[in-house]
């Protein structure tokens, strides 16, 4: 058991995550309704992958199986929705992933043997996910011998069947990575830099240059200085239609009626706590009166002045108020209160401590560390030396290092077990306590100034709506649905009653939208939904109840993946062609006066402008300093000589007229060096590049958003 413990704690996979059965039943009923088999496959269909069709019952399955062992690295039961779509997604990927690349490695023979798994969990070359697994906690070392007992275990059956099941996928997870890295390895060998190309790179990165440049922005080209016609937006639009592809998307718009607690609510919150006061006066158990009435439980915390609120400071410290007083009730934000003094002692403001940390991970380890801990404290009681004991047998190695030293601390600074047993120890006094790192043997070696602390009981009454305030809220908001029914009324309902009006834009498996709770059924409305229409529950109506509003919401707009037509995108094509057509004319502008003068300065008299100066650029530079990224403009100076006045270069921010004034020769490498060095380059890109290529050339069809 201790080893499943680390694997959930250390191997930090990636894994999917699980819907409810209830779900899949919910939808598997549904769908099996009558209908051609056909139909239904088609209806169950969760996508298609380089024309494999995904079938939902499948890939549930997967998901459920990945799902349970996500449950178990964590250590829970439970997944909030955010994670299983998360996960889901995961479980997606790999599925592609299968898809994608389980032919390609079949037609190149790219396979992981037993023995090279062997080799990988336990032989001589352990994959680095079993080494940090099965590794000894008292050396940090890797354990050889427990991953054998481990593996012996599994094969007689003695590991439980979820550790199995964890095990299993995590052998699967290393084939994939060594099936990878075959691949990238084979495609990196494919690839070959010539001695040219090593030459050109050494040749690019010898030179620096200094050198003046004269700027013409787009800016000083007026907008009626140029003529724009529709044949020009057309042809620009053809030929750059790959800067105008879209994804999928619904754009909609929606007003929000939120439930916020009445004044009715204010005053029944108020009226129970005033209520409820006599009693609370009159209970001797404060942490259980507390625990069983109150919003918020009972913290067993103590407090200096400092650390207390304005107002509870000055009650018990300026007004001398005594065990067992309450004060209030009192408002605070949304809620009100009680506050009862419950316990009050001098105690020290920091103490200074050691421990020894005995790690725990199943009962069998609870029951052998508690054994060991009252040894421990018996040993030092009868003089052991505690320093030798805890670089013995603490496995915090931050502090074994000394002797099991922490050093002061104030309360806050450790988990709460141990710091309760530090600040009640007596001076040299040693306790046993258990936290959530395990067991500890707390001595406490010195105790700071005392000061006054106390403990407060806090009774507090939350104030939330009621369901008269939701029902109310409800008729306004159905008193809306009900007589704007369209798109059109929506929209002049909206503008006539001045109502806010929110607008998201979404992707098909969006999960949330900003301000709203569960936003999901709103997202899966939008895309079910026809343009310029109300969108509408499961349920038919108009309302979605989203946490703690209601929402309203139209489908305002559309967008299919592709390219985006001309007349959506016009405005960019039209800034796009501008920016060109200004380009165009100050190059002309450029050129005359280049024509007319030798001198760069007598250039930019001529040009209205002056001369400015940039430094220390070669081939490979990013930007240059003060005009940002201009590419077009780094390549012409590198590949200029000294004094030689460039022609107009058409950059990103205008039209630019260089000169190099200086240039000089960097020491580089030998072509041999160079074409390793690409090569290692080339053999990265192939690692990181030929999955995707691979994915991006066939196509993938996600319908997840039906089921999800």
């Amino acid at each position: 058991m201790a080893t499943l413990q680390k694997i959930r704690t250390r191997a930090g996979l990636l894994v999917a995550i699980v819907i409810g059965v209830s779900l899949a039943a919910f939808i598997l009923g549904d769908m099996l309704q009558g209908g051609s088999s056909m139909f239904q496959r088609n209806r169950l269909e969760v996508g298609v992958i380089d024309g494999e069709s995904i079938q939902y019952p499948d890939f549930q399955t997967e998901v459920e199986e990945l799902g349970e062992i996500f449950k178990q690295n964590y250590g829970t039961s439970q997944l909030d929705e955010n994670t299983w779509a998360q996960v889901r997604d995961q479980a997606w990927q790999q599925k592609i992933s299968e898809i994608v690349m389980g032919d390609t490695y079949k037609d190149l023979g790219i396979d992981v043997s037993s023995d090279e798994l062997f080799d990988m969990l336990q032989g001589a070359n352990i994959h680095p996910i079993v080494q940090q697994i099965f590794r000894n906690p008292e050396t940090g070392q890797f354990d050889r011998g427990s991953v054998v007992r481990f593996l012996k275990n599994l094969e007689t059956g003695a590991v439980a069947q979820d550790q199995r099941n964890y095990w299993l996928t995590l052998e699967n997870q290393i084939v994939d990575e060594r099936e990878q890295s075959k691949y990238a390895n084979m495609v990196g060998k494919g690839l070959y830099v010539t001695s040219q190309e090593a030459e050109n790179t050494l040749q690019a990165n010898s030179k620096t240059v200094n050198f003046d440049y004269i700027s013409l922005p787009h800016s000083t080209v007026s907008d009626d200085e140029i003529t724009i016609t529709e044949k020009d937006l057309k042809d620009y639009y053809d030929a750059h239609q790959e800067d105008y592809k879209q994804d999928q998307s619904r754009r909609i718009e929606y007003i929000t009626y939120p439930v916020k607690p009445s004044e009715a609510d204010y005053t029944d919150a108020q009226n129970w706590i005033e209520d409820i006061k006599s009693d609370f006066e009159a209970t001797e158990d404060n942490v259980q009166f507390v625990d069983a009435n109150s919003d918020v439980s009972f913290e067993n915390v103590w407090y200096k002045e400092s650390g207390l609120p304005e107002n509870i400071a000055t009650w018990i410290f300026e007004e001398d108020a005594e065990v067992g007083d309450v004060f209030g009730p009192y408002q605070d934000g949304d809620a009100f209160k009680l506050a009862k003094l419950h316990k009050s002692e001098m105690m020290p403001d920091s103490v200074e401590a050691r421990h020894i940390l005995l790690q725990v991970n199943t009962q069998a380890e609870l029951v052998a560390a508690q054994a060991l801990a009252d040894s421990l404290k018996t040993m030092i009681a009868n003089g052991a030396d505690f320093a030798q004991l805890a670089r013995d047998n603490s496995v915090d190695q931050g502090s074994a290092i000394n002797g099991g030293e922490l050093g002061w601390f104030q309360r806050g600074q450790m988990v709460k077990p141990f710091e309760d047993a530090a600040f009640n120890n007596a001076k040299g006094e040693v306790t046993v306590v258990t936290s959530q790192f395990g067991i500890h043997v707390v001595q406490t070696t010195n105790r700071g100034v005392l000061t006054p602390q106390v403990q407060v009981a806090y009774l507090v009454r939350n104030v939330v709506p009621s369901t008269k305030t939701y029902q109310d809220v409800y008729a306004k908001a159905s008193e809306f649905a009900g007589t704007h029914t369209t798109f059109e009324a929506f929209e002049t309902a909206v503008a006539d009653q001045k109502l806010t009006k929110r607008v998201a834009n979404l992707g098909e498996n969006d999960r949330q939208i900003a301000g709203l709770e569960n936003a999901r059924t709103l997202v899966r409305a939008a895309y079910e939904a026809e343009e310029n229409t109300i969108l509408m529950t499961t349920q038919g109506s108009p309302i979605f109840e989203l946490g703690d509003n209601f929402v309203i919401a139209v489908l305002s707009q559309v967008t299919e993946e592709g390219v985006a037509p001309l007349e959506d995108v016009k405005p960019r094509v039209e800034l796009a062609v501008t920016k060109e057509k200004k380009a165009e004319a100050l190059k002309e502008k450029a050129s005359a006066a280049i024509s007319e003068n030798s001198d760069l300065s007598a250039i930019a008299t001529a040009l209205d402008t002056e001369v400015k100066s940039a430094n220390g650029i070669n081939f490979n530079s990013f930007s240059i300093p003060g005009v940002g990224l201009e590419p077009a403009v780094i390549g012409t100076v590198t590949s200029l000589d000294v004094d030689q006045i460039s022609e107009p270069i058409a950059g990103n921010n205008g039209v630019f007229v260089v000169m190099v004034t200086s240039e000089s020769q960097n020491p580089v490498g030998s072509v041999s060096d160079e074409q390793t060095r690409l090569a290692q380059t080339l053999n990265y890109r192939a690692a990181q590049q030929a999955f995707p290529a691979h994915r991006d050339a066939v196509e993938i069809v996600d319908k997840r958003s039906k089921f999800y």
